[in-house]
C-alpha cells in the first residue's frame, strides 16, 4: 500500500531514505499553445499535428497535440521542482516504457505521480532507484506513463 506523506518529507533523499511504494504528486501546469510551439521551435519538430490548427481540423484530434516527447520532457520538470534528489543526484540513467496513452492539448492541467517502485545497489556504491512516473490530466486521465532510473547517493557513512 502506498504511503501518504508531506510533501515535504521527499527533498533530498539518500538512497537508503527511498522506500519502495512511497508516493508523491507534483504541482500542476497547464499546457499553452506558446509551450507548444517552443517546444517545436527547440527540438525543430514542426509537424503540423503541433503547429498548424486548420490542418488539425482534419485529424481525428480536431485540434493542435502537444509532442509526446514535450510530455516526456514536463515529467522531468515536475519531477525536478520537488527536489526528491536536489543534492543527491548523481545521474538520471534512463527512461524505459515510455507510452504516449492519451494526447496533450493546449489547456490540458498536468500533474506527475512518482511512485518508488525498486531499488538497488550499483556496482560503484551508489544507489540506483526506478521510479514509476505518470502525467496525468485535469480529468484524472493518464496521458504518459514511464520508469525512471536515478542514480543517488548514498548517506555518508558516519566517522
Amino acid at each position: 500500500m502506498m504511503q501518504t506523506k508531506p510533501r515535504e518529507q521527499f527533498i533530498d533523499l539518500y538512497y537508503e531514505d527511498v522506500v519502495i511504494g512511497d508516493e508523491v504528486l507534483s504541482d500542476s501546469h497547464e499546457v499553452t499553445t506558446g509551450d507548444v510551439l517552443t517546444f517545436a521551435d527547440v527540438t525543430r519538430d514542426r509537424h503540423p499535428l503541433h503547429t498548424d490548427e486548420a490542418y488539425c481540423k482534419n485529424t481525428s484530434f480536431g485540434r493542435t497535440i502537444a509532442h509526446g516527447l514535450y510530455g516526456l520532457a514536463l515529467i522531468e520538470g515536475l519531477k525536478s521542482e520537488l527536489k526528491l534528489y536536489e543534492n543527491t543526484s548523481i545521474a538520471s540513467l534512463g527512461w524505459d516504457k515510455v507510452r504516449f496513452r492519451q494526447p496533450i492539448f493546449p489547456g490540458d492541467v498536468l500533474h506527475v505521480r512518482v511512485v518508488f517502485d525498486s531499488k538497488r545497489e550499483s556496482k560503484n556504491g551508489h544507489g540506483i532507484v526506478i521510479e514509476k512516473t505518470e502525467l496525468i490530466n485535469q480529468d484524472g486521465t493518464v496521458v504518459i506513463d514511464a520508469d525512471h532510473a536515478a542514480m543517488v547517493r548514498k548517506r555518508p557513512q558516519a566517522v
